[in-house]
């Protein structure tokens, strides 16, 4: 039997941009995913995309491109595309469905009434 918790989040003036911020490696890993994947269907010879790969890609271009992220932790990028590999190999064998991506963090957030 499976069991769920869902927590709600009560966060101050600032976590909403910090939460966001945070679910941002997410979501570029996965267009870059998709792309990487299109380009492979496409070519064949092109590598598969995996979750290290695309770790060692943010790590070479956040400097530039993300600077925004070194205000975050660097675990939350890194799990980020670590669970994003996961949900890929779910999805691949039929246990799970096709990753979607963080939209509208902020808002999302569920607040205690």
């Amino acid at each position: 039997m499976l069991i769920a918790h869902r927590i709600a989040l009560d966060p101050t003036d600032k976590q909403p941009t910090y939460f966001a911020r945070a679910s941002g490696a997410w979501n570029w890993a996965l267009a870059e995913w998709q792309r990487q994947y299109a380009a492979r269907k496409e070519d064949p010879s092109l590598p598969q995309p995996y979750d290290a790969g695309l770790r060692r890609q943010l790590n070479s271009r956040k400097r530039e491109q993300f600077p925004w992220m070194f205000d975050v932790t660097k675990c939350a990028a890194q799990e980020g595309i670590i669970d994003l590999g996961g949900a890929f190999r779910a999805f691949f064998e039929k246990r799970g469905r096709y990753p979607r991506s963080k939209k509208n963090l902020p808002g999302q957030l569920l607040r205690r009434q």
